[in-house]
């Protein structure tokens, strides 16, 4: 099991920054930046490319509404060229609340958009030619443009033809298509204890359908992360991520972490947390989130319960542990759960 570490969405990037470098001595094996409507993955990624030597630069993830398919290509592109070959592309539909609502783009079509997007990024990087006729028209037809454009391929030359693509899903007919063709999987809130029953018949799907030349599919599984015995302050911080996202990123009935925490067997208890998120009680949403779920999707504990915690990723699959650290002593912590990965 490999570990990597995501960075925090808001605080001083800069120190974020100097931290993973440290988290790189420590061993880290991939360090991943998300982007949600703060500050965009791709800076903070050119950044840590010149500061660090060895451990994997992912995004975790870059929405595929904001960008082009090529422009993600390139993008990919560009930091492996920088890194020397450690760039991961991390994708993924989001939501409708940061796509309509930050954005202001159409939420359409997750499903076959992040499908060619896997398609069309594996082209550009071969330096093939890109063309399309599904969601993404390439060249644009006549009727849509000016009828000047011509099927091009990538000007410079990718460090890599095959940079690995991971895509962040949690829906059946989603996992699925991660299943058959994506290098890597980024479920959020993942509960191991819960892994097969939600998402097993969707994998399996998926699986049967999966391309030799890809190689198995790389699980990346984990959540806030803290071992000692005074924690409270890390459980207070994991238990406002939990209600941000099963209350406030998506409306009622369009929020997909929603919906998971329904099928892991909370449904009263995820509707509680998103009435009270979305009414601005979000103190009372945090307090809100069960103990027997903020255990489970989360590593803070004693070094014993870690460890358990750790075992129950590798069961349901995990090839990959993803931390975000919250404790009082982030490079202690880390260098304390490489000794009880397996």
């Amino acid at each position: 099991m490999r570990l990597s570490v995501i960075l925090p969405y808001a605080g001083d990037v800069r120190a974020t920054a100097e931290r993973a470098v440290a988290w790189e001595q420590a061993g880290v094996d991939v360090l991943w930046v998300p982007e949600a409507y703060g500050f965009d993955a791709v800076t903070v990624l050119g950044f840590l490319a010149a500061r660090t030597r060895r451990v994997g630069l992912g995004s975790a993830i870059l929405p595929i509404y904001t960008r082009t398919p090529a422009l993600l290509a390139q993008t990919a592109a560009g930091l492996d060229a920088l890194s020397g070959g450690r760039a991961l592309l991390g994708i993924g539909a989001s939501g409708p609340q940061v796509v309509e609502g930050w954005h202001g783009v159409a939420y359409d079509h997750p499903v076959g958009r992040t499908r060619e997007v896997v398609e069309l990024c594996r082209r550009a990087w071969r330096r093939e030619t890109l063309r399309s006729e599904g969601h993404y028209r390439l060249p644009l037809p006549p009727e849509r443009g000016t009828g000047l454009g011509r099927p091009l391929k990538m000007l410079t030359r990718p460090v890599r033809e095959r940079i690995p693509i991971y895509v962040a899903s949690l829906g059946p007919a989603n996992v699925r298509m991660t299943a058959e063709v994506a290098d890597g999987w980024l479920p959020a809130l993942f509960l191991p204890e819960k892994a097969a029953q939600v998402w097993g018949e969707a994998l399996a799907a998926g699986a049967a359908k999966r391309s030799g030349e890809l190689g198995p599919l790389e699980v990346v599984g984990g959540g806030p992360f803290a071992i000692g015995s005074d924690l409270a302050a890390a459980r207070e911080h994991a238990r406002r991520w939990i209600a941000l996202y099963v209350g406030g990123m998506g409306a009622r009935g369009r929020n997909f972490y929603h919906d998971l925490v329904a099928r892991y067997g909370y449904p009263a208890e995820a509707d509680r947390i998103q009435e009270l998120y979305l009414a601005g009680r979000k103190a009372e949403a945090a307090a809100a989130v069960p103990a027997e779920l903020l255990e489970a999707v989360c590593l803070i504990g004693s070094p014993g319960h870690v460890r358990e915690r750790v075992a129950a990723y590798a069961a349901a699959g995990v090839t990959m542990l993803q931390l975000a650290p919250v404790g009082p002593d982030p490079l202690g912590e880390l260098a304390a759960v490489r000794k009880l990965l397996p």
